[in-house]
């Protein structure tokens, strides 16, 4: 199959893959009630008490409020990938369910449900298909295209892929700026959508600040989403700009190949991969958007199919970090020193 589209309406495993691939998503593609809600309270209720505790310790020392800030960070991430599954539909049986717990976890992280979600499964419909790039990914050009471009668009690509902008600067203007304004070719649902999350935004985070101040609430604010924006575009960049990934013309494009070959193993630290709510495997996901995050490692871990992945460690994820350019001649990301040679 090629140029398949993956949305929430359509079910992949009717047409693509083999029989045995099939069964085997087919035992983790529903939720778990009691798990989900338990994930949904142990990922707010922390979140919660950290931000209490770096309220009261404002008045003390600010560093203890920096150093708080991290793990509440942490559970930022995990709530995010919670907004993830919902409009995958993987969170709760019950469209409703999702629609309103998205919604809600959309708040905490500063995302509208609708128009994020829309940008995103075109992400899953085209992940690594070259003649399908620039919807919900890292922007990525070819040897070719950037020798052929004009000097400020090389320019622009490089400041772009420059590490410093893209982890440091970008994250919190796309989570606080972009996800606040309409881009092109959005629905009147998702357009009112990010109206009414920006609405329940200022009520809900305007009174606070009305309460306990609006410095200290950016004072305790402004560090966790920073932290957790980082963390979060470091993860969907690792996920498909790794060493060893593997890129396809339309041509030969296929659901099946690219969600294993396309898609990374992040293999986290324990702890880590609790905060980040299993999304390190990214291959399993991409098979299937209907396992729930809580699944995915269950699934990997007990059948076969994914043995053959080679996973990225911590250690290694960060030499990603040079590989700039998709060398259609070699087939593999390189760096722009490489592409010059």
């Amino acid at each position: 199959m090629k140029g398949v589209l993956i949305m929430e309406t359509v079910d992949a495993t009717k047409n693509v893959g083999d029989p045995s691939w099939r069964t085997i998503i087919s035992k983790y593609n529903f939720p778990d009630l009691r798990k989900s809600i338990w994930q949904l309270i142990d990922s707010v209720g922390p979140l919660l008490v950290i931000w209490l505790l770096m309220y009261f310790s404002i008045d003390i020392s600010y560093w203890i409020t920096l150093a708080l800030a991290i793990p509440a960070a942490g559970f930022m991430v995990r709530i995010f990938i919670i907004f993830h599954d919902c409009g995958h539909k993987s969170f709760f049986k019950k469209p409703v369910w999702n629609e309103w717990i998205g919604f809600f976890t959309g708040l905490l992280t500063f995302t509208a449900y609708h128009s994020w979600h829309r940008s995103h499964n075109k992400h899953h419909a085209t992940v690594g298909n070259l003649d399908k790039r620039g919807i919900g990914d890292v922007l990525t050009m070819t040897v070719e295209e950037y020798k052929a471009a004009k000097w400020y668009k090389r320019t622009f690509y490089r400041i772009y892929r420059n590490p410093a902008v893209m982890f440091l600067i970008a994250p919190p203007l796309i989570f606080i700026v972009q996800n606040r304004i309409f881009t092109r070719n959005l629905q009147s649902r998702e357009k009112w959508n990010i109206v009414w999350t920006n609405i329940a935004i200022i009520i809900l985070f305007g009174g606070v600040g009305l309460l306990i101040g609006f410095k200290t609430l950016i004072l305790i604010q402004l560090p966790v989403y920073y932290f957790a924006a980082i963390w979060g575009v470091w993860l969907f960049y690792v996920q498909h700009q790794y060493n060893g990934v593997h890129w396809y013309r339309d041509k030969v494009w296929d659901y099946e190949t690219v969600a294993l070959n396309g898609s990374s193993f992040y293999k986290l630290p324990r702890l880590l991969q609790w905060f980040s709510g299993h999304i390190g495997f990214h291959h399993v996901h991409h098979l299937s958007a209907r396992i729930p995050n809580y699944k995915l490692e269950k699934c990997h871990n007990e059948n076969a199919l994914f043995r053959k992945i080679e996973p990225i460690t911590l250690a290694q994820s960060f030499k990603s970090l040079r590989l700039r350019l998709w060398d259609e001649k070699s087939n593999r990301l390189v760096s722009f020193t490489e592409a010059r040679n």
